[in-house]
């Protein structure tokens, strides 16, 4: 792997993905006795017990809130679409659809994720990341054609949800005034009081113990642990790169109903993954380098003191050993191996110096 560095931000998004993709099976057992809404908010309420913990560790939350108008932007957006919309719109397409067919349908949050980034959030898509995400696309068609239309009203609604989510993947992405926990507490705060408050009133109560309790647990494990993971993730990886590592959850997802729900496995599937796995393998033996200059900046993220970005403290010892801390960037121009992360996007030469 060209960046050594990348790697245990590969494996954490990695490990993200598995958890997330539990979700789908696991949500699908609770809908029959939740009513949709009621569990998309106790999924994020369980997100934020999942989080509270790392948010509590944090050196102190009101020194690490910067609330500026920028970050508080990128969180609503991300809370509104990506906590309220997208979850709502893909419990919906649950109840219409097997588990297994939605979580191969999943895969075009990956393809929303890399659209919106090359033309939306200026990430630089080398020709190896684009093969990768053709790759990926290819794989998710073989998908859905192997298992057959799951209803047109259920694909608009998982792709509306993924839509929801490819915005929300940038938007947090960008996010440097709050620690991956935090953005995942506050977003779960808000979707999931919102979702239940209103759910609940809906359906007359929010169900029984069991089933609640089980609800709450799935989330705090496949919303809020994943969702800071895939978070810190996208912070290293740039949003597109590590919605790349992310779209093997509808693999995981489909691999658990198989297990869980006795749900089939066939072939096309078995070679769908494969596929998947060949363009991880490409997109991650890109080789993208040229000479780039940084402004001044100030933010707040987790970061190595010897990555040659942060040389500001090389033993942490003005901040405790903490890795994620406020600090300054003065301006640099140099020439370096890099990922479209919090910082480096920027402008490419024409032939991008990579494929």
């Amino acid at each position: 792997m060209p960046f050594p560095r990348t790697a245990k931000f590969f494996l954490t998004g990695l490990l993200s993905a598995f958890l997330f993709g539990a979700a789908t099976p696991a949500s699908k057992i609770l809908l029959a006795d939740i009513q949709t809404q009621v569990l998309a908010g106790l999924l994020y309420l369980g997100a934020v017990l999942g989080v509270l913990p790392a948010v509590v560790r944090t050196e102190s939350a009101r020194r690490t809130w910067r609330a500026d108008g920028r970050t508080l932007g990128l969180l609503v957006g991300a809370i509104v679409l990506g906590g309220i919309v997208g979850p709502l719109l893909l419990l919906i397409a649950l109840r219409m659809a097997s588990a297994g067919s939605v979580s191969l349908w999943l895969n075009l949050e990956f393809v929303a994720t890399v659209m919106l980034g090359h033309f939306v959030f200026r990430e630089y898509m080398t020709t190896r990341g684009w093969i990768a995400a053709g790759g990926t696309l290819l794989a998710a068609v073989l998908l859905a054609g192997g298992e057959g239309l799951p209803g047109l009203p259920a694909v608009f609604l998982v792709a509306g949800a993924c839509l929801c989510w490819g915005l929300d993947n940038h938007w947090t992405a960008l996010i440097d005034g709050l620690t991956p926990a935090q953005t995942t507490l506050w977003k779960g705060l808000a979707a999931g009081v919102f979702n239940l408050t209103l759910g609940g009133l809906r359906a007359g109560g929010i169900g029984s113990p069991g089933p609640v309790v089980g609800a709450l647990a799935v989330g705090a494990v496949a919303y809020g642990l994943s969702v800071a993971m895939y978070i810190t993730a996208a912070q290293g990886l740039g949003a597109s790169r590590s919605q790349m590592v992310f779209s093997t959850a509808p693999f995981f997802g489909l691999l658990l109903s198989v297990v869980l729900l006795g749900e089939p496995l066939t072939g096309i599937q078995a070679g769908a993954a494969l596929l998947t796995i060949v363009s991880l393998v490409i997109v991650f033996s890109e080789k993208h380098r040229h000479t780039h200059r940084h402004a001044a900046v100030a933010h707040r993220h987790r970061h190595d003191h010897d990555d040659g970005h942060h040389a500001h403290d090389p033993a942490g010892a003005a901040h405790g050993g903490n890795p994620s801390h406020w600090h300054v960037h003065e301006p640099i121009e140099h020439d370096h191996a890099h990922w479209p992360d919090l910082h480096h996007r920027h402008r490419h030469p024409d032939n991008g110096n990579g494929g």
